[in-house]
């Protein structure tokens, strides 16, 4: 048995190894309760401004006016707070956090005002009748769905963090599928039962008074018995905790009482010392310290250990075993690429940094080729970095097959980017004008051009598939690097407008929640970037797909044409801008600020 300075020096380790993967499972718990709530002492403890509170009071009067059966007196209440809250907006246009406008300002009104909740309740008393039948429905909901949510999420989550942590142990590479290891495993039912039974034990118990601290490390290690073995039945995984915490309960509690000093520091930094190391850094312990409980209990060969039988989760498995498992992919990994010519100069800078291919269509075919099949295998896995899934005890679901056909690591020749960029400004348009068709009710030509295109839509698509090429393989950070750079073009494109055409604007989001001098806002943001990532993944492949099926010469002639209108749409359009009700809003810009003149704008 590993000595207590022995399981911390191996938590600091393997923290230092996993400390992003380990902080955000940390942080996933204490934000939906699951453990470590006393880490957000400092947003419990923050004193909202007065005219939060006084929202907050009318919003509650109108959810019992509502309840009372009183329809009209909860609408007029809601509705009173909505428009104080436009009206305040609309003294600083130019804010932030504008909320008078919008999608995004529309959903947070529904909830800060209590409408959402009041329409809600209306609703249900003129379908039954009766607000008081209706009262008691909405509690009895409520009272379902939470239990719902705490039963097969809250509660369940432990075991998933402790996967994580368990596999830290070993390996240097633990990848964000594991947060849906119960899903791909059909065990996710099975572990919500398993935990919701251990939980109603010790809640039993603890209505002894030697229940409330005896049995609570008693049960300790069920979610380390789960995350190992998820399809392990409930009684057998409640025992065995029992059985290898047997005469190690007040070790346990040593161990734990040894972190008082963090818990103290985190009192004074409201927290923050708990999140960012202290929370991880205790669940590192603990996980060493299951280890070490489990390998004693393998010694001493008590009743049901042979139940833990995941090997892998404490030694790496043999390249052997590894061979035979992953022989599709080690084929694949060692297909010779010796005869695949290596782009160089100006080619191999477009090629490696930008994503765009100057080769011919044959090699571009053979490289694509090499590198769809990579993007099936496990890497990491065959050279003993990642857990390997395949010899796990239970197999993985088995996922539906996607279209091979999509390899977003592919390079783009200029005539594909040529043509993603038509088709997304001509769909831009369309967007543009469908919407403004739908708020207003009229047909109305978007875009300073006079063409059926917003060009912003196509160069935002071709700087996302090149820019940020290199980043294609890391989905998240991809997201938020294309809302940065859509961001920016948009911002950039709406000044560059305003000063070319005195001060013409042809958007304008003011009023809008998170936005900036109303040139861009998150909602539009937002909707980039998750634009952006289907552009990434499935769109560019798919159009790319089309275009090298067709003839080049065609393929070639048409580009030019497109091309050639296009500029000529540009250079027309510098003189005869596309302007006009629906479409611009003229301001004046006099000493760097703006006077609104008209505010026909969407």
């Amino acid at each position: 048995m590993k000595t207590q300075k022995d399981l911390k020096k191996n938590a600091r380790k393997n923290l230092k190894e996993h400390y992003l993967i380990f902080v955000v499972a940390c942080v996933i718990a204490t934000f939906i309760g699951t453990e470590f709530t006393s880490s957000f002492s400092i947003v419990e403890n923050k004193i909202l401004p007065e005219s939060t509170i006084n929202e907050s009071q009318k919003v509650n009067q109108a959810v019992k006016y509502a309840l009372k059966g009183e329809a009209e007196k909860s609408k007029k209440t809601t509705k009173e707070i909505t428009e104080e809250i436009i009206e305040k907006d609309k003294k600083n246009q130019d804010k932030v956090f504008g909320r008078s406008r919008g999608v995004f300002a529309m959903v947070i009104n529904a909830f800060s005002t209590g409408s959402i909740y009041v329409n809600f309740i209306v609703g249900m008393n003129s379908i039954i009748g009766h607000p008081n039948i209706t009262s008691i429905i909405l509690i009895g909901c409520s009272l379902l769905i939470s239990f719902l949510i705490w039963m097969f999420f809250i509660n369940t989550y432990q075991v998933l963090s402790r996967r994580i942590f368990l596999e830290g142990r070993i390996y240097k590479r633990v990848p964000m599928q594991r947060f849906l290891f119960l899903l791909r495993t059909k065990t996710w039912i099975r572990t919500s039962w398993t935990m919701f039974v251990t939980s109603a034990f010790y809640s039993l118990w603890c209505l002894t008074i030697v229940g409330i601290f005896i049995k609570r490390y008693s049960y300790i290690l069920v979610p380390y018995i789960i995350a190992e073995n998820p399809k392990i039945k409930t009684l057998d995984a409640i025992n065995l905790s029992r059985k290898m915490m047997d005469g190690h309960k007040w070790e346990c509690f040593k161990l734990e009482l040894s972190y008082i000093g963090w818990l103290i520091l985190g009192t004074f930094t409201f927290g923050i010392t708990e999140i960012l190391y202290s929370n991880p850094y205790r669940i590192a312990a603990l996980t060493e310290y299951y280890a070490s409980l489990r390998k004693l209990a393998k010694e001493k060969e008590i009743q049901g250990i042979e139940k833990l039988n995941d090997v892998y989760l404490y030694e790496k498995a043999q390249q052997k075993s590894l061979e035979q498992k992953y022989e599709d992919v080690i084929n694949v990994l060692n297909k010779s690429k010796n005869n695949l010519e290596k782009p160089k100069g100006l080619k191999k800078i477009l090629a490696d940094y930008f994503g765009i291919s100057l080769a011919d269509t044959k090699e571009q075919e053979e490289q694509e080729e090499v590198k769809k099949e990579k993007l099936k295998i496990y890497k990491n896995v065959i050279q003993g970095k990642e857990y390997p899934m395949r010899l796990f005890t239970i197999s993985e679901r088995q996922q539906r097959r996607r279209l091979d056909t999509i390899n977003y690591t592919r390079r783009y020749s200029i005539w594909s980017l040529l043509v993603i960029f038509f088709i997304a400004s001509i769909i831009g348009w369309l967007f543009e004008v469908t919407l403004h068709i739908i708020d207003q009710g009229e047909f109305v030509k978007r875009g300073v051009l006079q063409g059926p295109w917003l060009p912003i839509y196509g160069y935002g698509c071709i700087l996302i598939l090149t820019v940020l090429y290199k980043f294609r393989k890391k989905p998240v950070k991809e997201f938020f690097l294309i809302i940065v750079l859509c961001g920016f073009v948009e911002y950039y494109t709406g000044v560059y407008l305003e000063y070319t055409f005195n001060g013409t604007r042809w958007w304008d989001y003011s009023g809008y929640f998170l936005n900036i001098h109303g040139r861009v806002c998150a909602e539009g943001l937002l909707v980039f970037g998750l634009g952006g990532i289907i552009l990434v993944y499935i769109l560019a492949p798919l159009i790319d797909n089309v275009v090298q099926k067709l003839n080049i010469k065609k393929l070639v002639v048409t580009c030019c044409i497109l091309l050639g209108l296009f500029i000529f749409d540009h250079i027309y359009s510098y003189y005869y801008p596309n302007q006009g009700k629906g479409i611009t809003n003229i301001e004046l810009i006099v000493k760097g600020k703006r006077k609104n003149e008209k505010n026909n704008y969407i």
